[in-house]
């Protein structure tokens, strides 16, 4: 090689490895710079509801390929989406639990909780009716720890109880102590979701949690689920006529949260959800310090389920790239 080819070789080696080192400390800086959101990424089974119940597009079982397929990390089950043999609900739910688990590994995607309804008042005003409703949890707490999630949902309704509130926190604590009791054996949370009533009554349902005073009982802020009274006094189906405020109900949740749920509805053109401001409600999540999961619950009519989960999960990562 003579003189003249060999410094032009070494000077075109010499821009090839500037121009390379120059391409990898952009890919560098860009992989610094651009943070992921602080939270992870869960689907709440609710979401799918219709396709599961109503229209029977949707087998309960699979739940997983299904979330994972639109991009999520997490699992939120519904104990009332799947059927359990009413002649041995405990071995049913203990054989669902192991499939729903191979399930979960065949697709890479972590079990986070399981929503339990219809199991009973756990707050009841008879005694024996919050037995009940205890014993009747407590399938779902081992079948949550056989899938390794971290939590169950329950509800706080207790139907006579919720008449005084004195009384109803009696009988809360009684009927929810006495269940994270049993579920710390399990090293399972217990968590009470904002549902109607005085559960949604965020400064009553945290004095229960501080009366209880147990690290395995807390909270699942729901950012839609805020009416405490309907006009008829019914659970669900007449107008409500009281509302907590949501951004108030879940600042003062977050201390108790092991989980946090994003409900939707409906969006805007700019794809923000049109009742639920989630730069705020983020905010607060964010500066309370959660860095776990954020479960997706799409409820509305005018969108599908998929395009509903979707525009959720969508708003969900571009409001956390707004945030302090």
């Amino acid at each position: 090689m003579n003189r003249r080819h060999f410094l032009k070789s070494a000077t075109q080696f010499a821009m090839a490895v500037s121009a390379a080192n120059l391409i990898y400390n952009e890919a560098t800086d860009f992989l610094l710079t651009t943070e992921k959101p602080f939270f992870k990424l869960s689907l709440a089974q609710w979401s799918l509801h219709r396709a599961i119940s109503e229209n029977k597009t949707l087998n309960p079982l699979d739940f997983a390929v299904k979330a994972k397929s639109l991009g999520f990390e997490g699992l939120e089950y519904v104990s009332a989406l799947y059927s359990l043999e009413n002649s041995n609900e405990n071995k049913t739910a203990a054989a669902l639990a192991k499939e729903l688990k191979l399930r979960s590994i065949d697709n890479g995607i972590s079990n986070v909780l399981i929503m339990v309804d219809g199991e009973g008042e756990l707050a009841a005003l008879e005694k024996k009716d919050r037995d009940q409703a205890i014993d009747k949890h407590k399938k779902w707490i081992d079948a949550a720890a056989e899938l390794e999630c971290h939590s169950i949902r329950v509800n706080l309704f207790g139907e006579g109880a919720e008449n005084d509130f004195k009384t109803w926190k009696e009988t809360a604590v009684d009927g929810l102590g006495r269940l994270a009791e049993f579920a710390a054996g399990s090293k399972m949370n217990v968590i009470v979701e904002n549902h109607g009533g005085l559960s949604s009554d965020i400064a009553k349902l945290t004095a229960v949690f501080k009366e209880i005073n147990m690290k395995n009982c807390g909270a699942l802020p729901d950012f839609g689920n805020f009416c405490v009274r309907r006009r008829d006094g019914d659970r669900w189906a007449s107008p409500c006529v009281e509302t907590y405020d949501k951004y108030k109900g879940v600042a003062e949740m977050m201390p108790f949260a092991k989980g946090v749920s994003a409900k939707s509805y409906d969006f805007d053109a700019d794809g923000n959800e049109t009742t639920i401001d989630y730069l705020n409600m983020l905010q607060i999540v964010k500066s309370a310090g959660y860095k776990g999961f954020i479960g997706v619950e799409y409820e509305g009519n005018r969108l599908n389920e998929i395009d509903g989960i979707l525009a959720t999960k969508k708003l969900l990562l571009d409001t956390a790239a707004k945030l302090r």
